[in-house]
């Protein structure tokens, strides 16, 4: 399992169209894949789950994937999030 800190650098956060780009992504990728966000841990591969996150831009969050895929997903996601 791998965990990574991410700061949202989105400068609409993570409203709906940003989000479901952000499940695209996560889906492409057969590990497991979490966000973080205080005490609520959610399926970065659910649309619902990913909503009630209700983030914005400049929150911070952990993601934490584990699989085979784990690092290239982490990595990718971060991307995303970061604005890359």
């Amino acid at each position: 399992m791998i965990k990574k800190p991410v700061k949202v650098n989105l400068n609409i956060g993570l409203e709906a169209r940003p989000v479901a780009q952000l499940v695209q992504l996560a889906n492409q990728y057969k590990c497991e894949i979490h966000m973080e966000v205080e005490n609520k841990k959610v399926n970065a591969k659910s649309i619902m789950g990913m909503i009630t996150l209700g983030l914005d831009n400049g929150e911070e969050l952990t993601i934490s994937a584990n699989g085979e895929d784990e690092k290239e997903a982490i990595e990718c996601i971060g991307n995303y999030l970061c604005g890359k």
